[in-house]
């Protein structure tokens, strides 16, 4: 074939096209004229030459070329869904995917970004999307209120009936015998409050799918408070005074001096604790199966809380007054309610999975009152009498009591405004605990 034949418009094999219309050859390149990317127009209505023959047909129909349209972004719900895997298969409620979520830090305004208007609307989208079995229940059951049961109320009198029983026995025996009696009431006591925390509201193995008792810290320090009320305004006074190898002042014929009335009130009011705890927990319940957003939720929730703990406040408040009465002792309130406030909102607070405030609370609460009867035993030493110089004024401007009450009220005040920014999540009134790996911790 000859080089004129391969120049012919339409020849097989010829480099371009020829444009009839213009009159003019289509390199394969797209060029008219031979020389690719030149542009040359011929009237008003030709393309560039050079543009592609898409962008050449729409410039030569007076349309401007068609966007190719960008890919979109990856589904930002999937890609939720994707992190949080376990838990949304794990959930059997949408109520729980919202709890998780807002264990690991998804608030409403995060959930805007995933075009939902809160952290709730999110969790159903989530749980719908989730990929189920056939014969798994497609519609979700409602949140489940809990329910009074005779077994945790029957263990939470337990603790009242023995230290009852201890001091009637302390009450009838002397010498050593009493001795005995008393070893054997701390003991059942001990027992008795352990089976009414294992068991109920107050329990700290509901709200984990692995139980996992309280850590041990809480334990430690509860018992140094409980035996600090009982003895520690004796021997402080003791040591005031030049003791405790001697008696105080103006008790020469008298035995130390205890108060056994505070023991009886608190171990009374296991009972009311436990139904605050479950008012607090029903109330919560029903507000998150009918809130619509967090802050809803933690704006209905947060007078439950102070309800709850007025009411415990007042039930312990006329216990107190009961065994002051026929133990013949003069009660204290203010030492009592302070303690039991505390030791209160830390086991709330340890029920629902939050655990190492209140360690930490009780154990600054503990040492605090070390120090002070430290403090004192420490000022006989030469060039430190300075260190007793702080317990020696509160000893003389109101008493041994104020000691515990202002260290118990501190700690109380400041689990009751922990309790205030945890007990009002949505994450820690959900059944199961579904937020055991994040949000199960208030160290985060």
């Amino acid at each position: 074939m000859s080089d004129v034949e391969l120049d012919r418009p339409g020849t097989p094999g010829s480099p371009g096209a020829w444009d009839a219309r213009s009159e003019k050859w289509l390199t394969a390149g797209g060029a008219a004229g031979g020389a690719e990317g030149v542009s040359t127009t011929d009237g008003a209505g030709d393309a560039p030459v050079g543009s592609s023959a898409s962008e050449a047909d729409a410039a030569a129909g007076g349309r401007r070329p068609a966007m190719v349209p960008r890919r979109g972004p990856a589904d930002p719900v999937k890609a939720l869904m994707h992190r949080h895997r376990e838990l949304c298969e794990r959930a059997v409620d949408p109520l729980e995917i919202a709890a998780g979520l807002e264990a690991h830090g998804i608030t409403d305004r995060t959930a805007a970004r995933f075009r939902h208007r809160d952290v709730f609307s999110l969790a159903e989208e989530m749980f719908a999307r989730v990929p189920r079995d056939a014969d798994a229940p497609q519609r979700p059951e409602p949140a489940t209120t809990p329910r009074v049961r005779a077994e945790w109320v029957v263990r939470t009198l337990l603790p009242g009936a023995a230290a009852v029983a201890a001091l009637a026995g302390l009450r009838l025996t002397d010498g050593q015998v009493r001795l005995a009696v008393a070893a054997v009431g701390v003991a059942a006591l001990t027992l008795a409050v352990r089976a009414a925390l294992t068991r109920g509201p107050l329990s700290a193995y509901r709200t984990r799918p692995t139980p996992t008792p309280p850590a041990t810290g809480l334990r430690v320090w509860t018992c140094w408070l409980l035996g600090y009320a009982v003895l520690g305004d004796g021997l402080l006074t003791a040591a005031a005074n030049g003791g405790p190898d001697t008696l105080p002042t103006g008790t020469p014929d008298s035995s130390w001096p205890l108060d056994t009335a505070v023991l009886p009130a608190l171990a009374l009011s296991c009972a009311p604790a436990a139904w605050s705890a479950h008012l607090l927990t029903a109330g919560a319940r029903r507000r998150l199966t009918a809130s619509r957003g967090l802050e809803e939720f933690a704006t209905a929730v947060r007078p439950l809380l102070l309800g709850a703990f007025a009411l415990y406040l007042a039930a312990l408040a006329g216990l107190h007054a009961l065994t002051a009465a026929v133990l013949d002792e003069p009660a204290d309130h203010a030492r009592t309610l302070t303690l039991g406030a505390l030791l209160l909102l830390a086991r709330l607070l340890a029920a629902h999975g939050f655990r190492h405030a209140p360690a930490l609370v009780l154990g600054v609460a503990a040492t605090a009152e070390a120090l002070a009867v430290a403090g004192l035993f420490a000022a006989r030493l030469p060039g430190c009498g300075l260190l007793a110089v702080p317990v020696q004024s509160l000893l003389d401007a109101w008493g041994a009591g104020s000691v515990p009450v202002l260290v118990c009220g501190a700690g109380a005040l400041t689990l009751l405004i922990h309790a205030g920014r945890r007990l009002t999540r949505a994450s820690a009134h959900v059944s199961g605990q579904v937020t055991a790996g994040a949000g199960g911790d208030d160290r985060c």
